[in-house]
């Protein structure tokens, strides 16, 4: 069947997904003071959820590295803002680790964030014993989320509870959830963040049998995802709502998807619903995860038959992205498509959310010297991508979450962990703090032309990052 592209125009609205007014311990916006005199808005000692006396020292150290006022005032209160103000670590019944962690001004539990926003700590754990407590927390609330329902993409802290917004959505709901929306990347980021923990810190005593149920819970999901029995799985999802992007098609099913090897996704790492089946970014996160969680179960739990079946879902995947992800760009040549369906079906575009196709290096083994990868990257950064925007506060990627001009830094900075060139770099922080509302803090998303026009005062994960990034250059001796 002969492809057809479809380039993505239609934005909608821009819903408040569960969200909380914003608290005071997140600052005021002061746009008329100059970058360098932002002053220190870190919580008070005494205020802060949790203390790394590791991320304390590494703040002291970096920071005195950087000569730059403003990225070193950005890095000082964004890599520490998921502990300062986002975990409630703690234990269960039978005493183990299990801590709870909220995005930020919506007060539930992502797979998603909550796997990306310890993720820059890694490297602190192995020398401090209660930061890889908390951690090994985050990892057994998400197994036990997983366990409980594979399909929900996030949790509320009583595991009993069924107080959400969203109790009346159309699909199975149960005690726990706060939202089902299913993710094919909700269930890459606990394998991603168990294999990066591991690897830190040597410490096995997660990897029990929640763990191992965890897994079979997420390779039974995937299975089933690959739609070999029909387009009509277990899953099912519907919303009254005016925002299309919030709900799925086809009476909940979504649209076709011809079982060719890869995996649907009922939703996008923005929250909003697929257009096509098949999302590519989060399909190369998989083939990774299972790798990475293949050689865990093999290594820690000696289970070979589930890491073998791991090995081979991700064979599977890869070979089917190699057949129908990839398409001939009149302009740029070979490049990834964002959704596909496997009937010939292609979207071209990028959004923002993290996996991307922006930023899949990041975020799975494509390689950033990849040909295919480069074009891609030159196609999404660039007015060929529906959901590229420039102006005179900046450019960058965004997404029809929250819809047309609104620039999300999340793109900026992934940009800049991809990029080989210094000057690509400088430019992208160079916009990074230009564009905080006058606040030091990253946003979800600003307006292209009014950086003071933004969404989300208190958004960790996109916090985090930054700081991510902000040690990832210092690392490689990057001047700041």
């Amino acid at each position: 069947m002969k492809a057809f592209y479809l380039f993505l125009t239609l934005a909608a609205g821009v819903p408040a997904v569960g969200s909380v007014a914003a608290t005071p311990s997140m600052p005021t916006p002061f746009p008329a003071v100059p970058g360098d005199a932002i002053p220190d808005s870190r919580p008070a000692v005494a205020d802060r959820l949790f203390r790394s006396e590791a991320v304390e020292r590494c703040i002291e150290r970096v920071s005195a590295d950087i000569t730059d006022p403003m990225l070193r005032r950005m890095f000082a209160q964004c890599l520490p803002n998921t502990l300062d103000t986002t975990v409630h670590p703690g234990r269960t019944a039978d005493g183990a680790d299990d801590t709870f962690v909220v995005t930020g001004d919506i007060t539930a539990m992502w797979l998603r964030d909550s796997g990306a926003q310890v993720w820059p700590y890694l490297r602190f754990a192995a020398e401090d014993d209660s930061l890889r407590h908390l951690i090994g927390g985050v990892l057994r609330r998400q197994f036990r989320s997983l366990v409980l329902d594979p399909y929900a993409n996030a949790f509320l802290a009583d595991t009993v509870s069924t107080a959400t917004p969203w109790a009346k959505d159309y699909t199975e709901m149960k005690p726990g959830v706060f939202e089902r929306k299913y993710e094919l990347d909700c269930l890459c980021y606990p394998l991603r963040l168990a294999y990066g923990y591991w690897k830190a810190t040597g410490d096995v005593a997660v990897f029990d049998g929640l763990w191992l149920d965890a897994v079979e819970a997420v390779l039974r999901t995937m299975r089933e995802q690959q739609r070999k029995e029909g387009p009509k799985t277990s899953y099912n999802f519907q919303r009254t709502t005016h925002a299309m992007h919030d709900t799925m098609s086809n009476y909940g099913y979504g649209h076709p998807a011809a079982p060719v090897g890869l995996i649907a996704s009922g939703f996008r790492p923005s929250d909003d619903c697929c257009l096509l089946p098949y999302l590519v970014p989060a399909n190369f996160m998989a083939v990774s995860s299972l790798r990475q969680t293949a050689e865990l179960l093999d290594a820690v739990n000696r289970r070979t038959d589930l890491a073998q079946e791991c090995r081979a879902l991700a064979a599977e995947v890869q070979a089917a992205l190699e057949r129908y992800a990839i398409v001939e760009h009149p302009k740029y040549g070979r490049v990834y498509a964002y959704e596909v369906d496997g009937f010939g079906g292609a979207i071209l575009m990028d959004d923002a959310n993290v996996p991307s196709l922006l930023a899949l290096p990041y975020i799975s083994d494509v390689p950033v010297s990849d040909p295919v990868y480069q074009n891609t990257r030159r196609l999404v950064w660039s007015e060929d991508n529906p959901y590229f925007f420039r102006g005179s506060a900046g450019e960058g990627i965004g997404g029809p979450h929250v819809g047309y001009d609104y620039i999300w830094p999340m793109s900026i900075i992934m940009r800049a962990m991809t990029a080989t060139d210094t000057a690509e770099v400088a430019a992208c922080l160079d916009q990074l703090k230009k564009t905080t509302g006058g606040t030091g803090f990253i946003h979800e998303s600003f307006h292209k032309d009014n950086d003071t026009k933004f969404t989300r005062a208190w958004f960790a994960w996109a916090n985090t990052l930054f700081g991510e990034l902000i040690l990832k250059l210092h690392d490689e001796g990057y001047p700041l």
